[in-house]
Order: structure tokens, then sequence, then C-alpha cells
């Protein structure tokens, strides 16, 4: 089924602004059909401008009485929609994409936004979780995500966007959205990209819960399943070739039982982490 089009909101006292959680000396460097927009991605009330109010933000901790998760923390157009699909297959529970605390309870793997910007917030908050890169070869990737961004960049407008708040935030940090004259530009992409791999490398540097695999690579699968201790050895299976090209629908039209809406609801309805990036 495709996401729960009831988008996440934050109960008043909660209520937080989340274009006051980035703070950038420079911008840092799987979604939908063309003029068609995923009903997981956007925000409450989603032709009017945020009211969202600023709220003191604290770290929590977090107690999955789940299995083991595993956060995926590539960008945007390195095969986040293959590997969700694949570990759907494997019988995990999967969110590609989470904007409520419940998405990343339920899940059993997240990929996406936020966990490409928010990977050092979720090690604190999931200290025993694992983590996966996804690389791609930049001469593949930077017209592939210029494609992504030129569909999505209306949407992403911090007061006119209709994409969900969570989103928005992502993007500004990763590819500063709203803070740079022309996001899709190839050497800013570039720049992106190599940051963003650069602080991963060395965030997870000397530690045995990061892998990094290439989802075109032969074995990758094989290579993540072994990783995770859903396989006892390496093998070669490889990833479904998903979301190629302009086709880039494929999660919502996949459907399967264990598929997590990134706008799930749990206890605290559909609040989200209480951190600062």
């Amino acid at each position: 089924m495709p996401d729960n089009p009831t988008i996440a909101t934050l109960p008043d006292s909660q209520r937080h602004n989340h274009s006051e959680d980035v703070q950038l000396n420079q911008p840092q460097c799987d979604s939908t059909k063309p003029n068609e927009i995923r009903p997981s991605l956007l925000a409450p009330n989603a032709t009017k401008p945020s009211a969202i109010k600023p709220n003191a933000i604290k770290h929590e901790s977090v107690v999955a009485e789940q299995k083991q998760k595993v956060i995926f923390i590539g960008l945007p157009r390195t095969g986040t929609t293959s590997v969700s699909v694949a570990l759907l297959e494997q019988g995990l529970k999967v969110a590609h994409m989470a904007f409520t605390k419940a998405a990343f309870m339920q899940a059993d793997a997240i990929s996406d936004a936020p966990c490409f910007s928010d990977f050092k917030q979720l090690d604190e908050l999931f200290p025993e979780a694992k983590f996966v890169y996804l690389d791609r070869e930049l001469d593949s990737w930077v017209p592939s995500m210029q494609m992504l961004l030129s569909r999505m960049l209306p949407h992403l407008d911090a007061k006119t966007g209709r994409f969900h708040p969570i989103m928005k935030r992502s993007f500004r940090h990763s590819f500063g959205v709203g803070m740079v004259e022309n996001p899709q530009d190839e050497q800013h992409l570039i720049d992106c990209y190599q940051r963003h791999k650069a602080e991963v490398v060395n965030y997870f540097a000397g530690r045995h819960d990061l892998l990094s695999i290439d989802v075109s690579q032969q074995g990758a699968l094989g290579q993540l399943l072994a990783f995770m201790g859903l396989a006892a050895t390496e093998n070669q299976q490889n990833f479904p070739k998903l979301n190629v090209g302009r086709n880039v629908a494929s999660w919502d039209e996949y459907k399967h039982p264990n598929k997590i809406s990134a706008n799930a609801s749990g206890p605290e309805k559909r609040k989200f982490f209480d951190y600062k990036i």
C-alpha cells in the first residue's frame, strides 16, 4: 500500500521549527513520477506554510524491543529502493524514509531521509544498530541526482514546499537546498557527495558496525546479508535493479505487508525525535 497520506504532525507542546535545526558554515553535501508527489513526502496542510514553533531540544535514548536495526546512510539515488525491496524479501520490516519516531521503532531497516543527514544522531539513539553506506560512481550519480532535484525542488521550498519538514531539513543539510543558488550544479553535487562520504568514513573510522557497498557490484546483496547476520557467509546474490533512470516511483508501486509507512503513528502519535543536526 502507498504510504499513509495522513502526514506526521507534532502536538502543540512539541512543535518545532525544523528550519532552525541546521547550523552550517557551508552547505553539505527515489521519489516521484513526473508531476506527481508521493503522499508520504507531503507536510501537514501541505498547501499552507508551516506554523511550527521552536522548542527546546535535547537528546533522548531509545531502547528498541526488536531485532538489531540496520540504517542505510547513502545519499538519494545510490540504491535505497533496491536495498529496501531486497530486505522486504528477507522478511524484514522496512521503512524507505521515516518521519516519525514510530516509523523508526517499527522498522528493522530504514533508508533515505533522514538517515543520510542524521546518521550521527541516529547512532546515538540506536547504539546497537548497524550502518550501511551506499556508494555509487559519480558519473552516474550526478545526472541521476540532477534529475531527481529537478522534480523535487519546488516542493522543498522552506515556506511553500509541500514536502515534509524532515525531508526539507535533510536536503537543506546535505545539498544546501534553499541556501545555494543552484543545488543542481554538477560541481556542487560532486562536492556534496564527497563531503558526505568523507564525514561517514571519518565518523565510523576504527569501528566494525559500518559496511560500504555499491549495489551495482556483483555479490553486493550477499555481502550485505552476511554483514547483517542473515547469511552464514558472503555469496554472489545481487540486488534487484529498481528505481533506474526516470522510473523513480518503484517503492510506492511495490506492494508488501512488511512496508512501514514513513509517517507511522505510535504511542507518541507522529512525533519525531528531539535532536538537532
